[in-house]
């Protein structure tokens, strides 16, 4: 990749733009996968539907999942280990948790460098977007502390166009995420 100087950034708040980054990067995986995304308004804590047509499905002709999207700086790329933890909200988490449902849900959580300028690489041949996003469907998780729990995250779980593709065709035979 080429060297790069600095630039003058806008203002934004930080987190709106991790907010915005992960939207990003939710639209290329369902673009390369053949997903449709819908943003329920308000979300009531559901950030986007994403929906995958396809006449291999046994439970319909197009299946619908929910995601929830998380990002932060706080988790470092390539995290050691079989899982990262990631606090939640109860409240939310009991959203994510709950069984059974008539929707699926999962938690995809991205995780970014610290640095804004260091989130997106761009050259002739790619646009990177930096670090990785990864996804866990938290159906019958406990609630453990008082305000917030941890949840551990897999980090062979990465979320990426095969891996939506896979959890449609396993939704769409009628099964979970």
């Amino acid at each position: 990749m080429p060297a790069r100087t600095a630039s003058l950034r806008g203002a934004l708040a930080t987190t709106a733009c991790m907010e915005t980054l992960q939207v990003g990067y939710l639209h290329a995986v369902a673009a390369a996968s053949g997903c449709s995304l819908a943003q329920p308004f308000p979300d009531n804590g559901i950030d986007w539907h994403v929906s995958h047509g396809a006449p291999g499905h046994a439970v319909d002709d197009e299946v619908t999942i929910k995601v929830q999207l998380k990002c932060t700086y706080q988790v470092a790329p390539r995290p050691p280990g079989a899982s990262f933890a990631f606090t939640l909200d109860n409240d939310h988490l009991a959203k994510l948790a709950r069984t059974p449902v008539a929707v699926h849900k999962i938690l995809v959580v991205m995780l970014v460098p610290r640095t804004q300028e260091d989130w997106l690489l761009a050259g002739h041949d790619r646009l990177e977007l930096r670090h990785c996003c990864y996804w866990i469907n938290l159906a019958g998780h406990r609630v453990t502390g008082r305000r917030r729990t941890n949840v551990r995250i897999p980090t062979t779980r990465i979320f990426d166009d095969r891996a939506l593709c896979e959890i449609m065709t396993r939704v769409g035979a009628g099964g979970r995420p």
